[in-house]
């Protein structure tokens, strides 16, 4: 009998890209949804998944949602992906970003301890969880580093991993945190600066627009490949024992690096083009963020293959590729009916 996965956040990036991994494996997977005027399912049509996966409303600030999503798909793992993820958002929306990517988590384990608690479950924790200690030090941050955030992203994502553990410990639940380091994709959402980049470089170099306007460019982060890092967050599902782990490259490079790159990739200088604007800028930044995933490599023979150069190649491509046909008056070939994307956003601003 196939094995049964729920995947929340099943919209977004990884969410995409796991179910799709999970489905090549034979799965039969479940996905949950937030309830919004127009669903934005346009990930699963890009992966030609969405007729494959049985879709599941939700709220993980509901319980009830919860409790029936598994009822509903009674699955052997569950991988919690949902959350308000964009940091500078959490500082905009607090409470929100508390409650679902902190209280949430709790809600899910009380779920699972009460319905079935021999259900794996995976929790999406984050390097926004280390805050100010890669900066500190200088060094690659693994799973016995402190954490220190900075941000009310960081903060929920803490009080969540600590719980997951605790559940792990106490009620001897087999429960997973993947503290996964910044990973990339064409699939990335626009408010993330690797996808701003990779698109206005794209939009520059169609000639659409002559500027990109950051924030922080000294920022640095370990920068990877999405698909690669779903793939991670299966492998430890399949461990005999539940365990932490992080996940990254093992490299470092500025948000000036990333964006030098994609320009010089289009054969543009970005000196003639990138802009820095202080409304772009947080309150409270994270200046450093390396990782040091020997333990996956040890533990899961898992190790990330795409460096730097190759990604950005990923991401501006895509994008470039878009905007052309766009400018062509051609559709996406993953375009379906009644759905929210960038694809749209960018339409309509092309129209206008």
């Amino acid at each position: 009998m196939a094995k049964k996965a729920l995947v929340t956040g099943v919209t977004g990036q990884d969410g995409a890209y796991l179910s799709k991994l999970l489905l090549d494996k034979g799965y039969e997977v479940y996905g949950t949804f937030r309830r919004v005027s127009t669903p934005n399912f346009w990930r699963l049509n890009y992966l030609e998944i969405f007729d494959k996966i049985k879709l599941i409303p939700f709220d993980l600030a509901d319980i009830t949602s919860i409790n029936e999503a598994v009822t509903i798909s009674d699955p052997d793992e569950i991988y919690n992906l949902a959350a308000q993820s964009f940091v500078g958002a959490a500082f905009e929306q607090p409470i929100t970003t508390g409650v679902v990517d902190g209280l949430g988590v709790t809600a899910f384990l009380e779920a699972i301890r009460h319905i079935n608690p021999k259900i794996k479950f995976y929790q999406a924790s984050t390097s926004e969880m280390y805050g100010s200690t890669g900066f500190a030090t200088k060094k690659p941050l693994n799973e016995t580093s402190a954490f220190e955030p900075a941000s009310p992203y960081g903060a929920a994502k803490l009080y969540g991993y600590w719980i997951n553990k605790i559940y792990r410990e106490g009620y001897k639940m087999f429960t997973c945190n993947g503290i996964l380091f910044n990973h990339e994709s064409p699939l990335r959402g626009l408010e993330f600066v690797t996808r701003k980049i990779s698109n206005g470089v794209a939009k520059i170099y169609v000639g659409l627009e002559d500027k990109l306007e950051l924030g922080n460019l000294e920022a640095v982060r370990d920068w990877g490949y999405a698909p690669e890092y779903v793939e991670a967050m299966w492998k430890m599902m399949q461990e005999d024992k539940p365990d932490d782990y992080v996940i990254s490259t093992g490299q470092r490079h500025s948000v000036l690096e990333f964006a030098t790159e994609a320009f010089s990739l289009l054969g543009l200088k970005y000196q003639d083009h990138l802009k820095t604007d202080k409304r772009f800028l947080r309150p409270l930044d994270v200046n450093f963020l390396q990782g040091d995933s020997s333990k996956a490599e040890s533990k899961l023979g898992w190790k990330s293959k795409t460096k730097l150069k190759d990604l950005v190649k990923l991401m501006v491509n895509a994008d470039v590729d878009r905007w052309q046909r766009l400018l062509n008056g051609e559709t996406f070939p993953w375009d379906a009916p009644n759905y929210s994307s960038e694809a749209t956003v960018l339409t309509r601003a092309l129209r206008d």
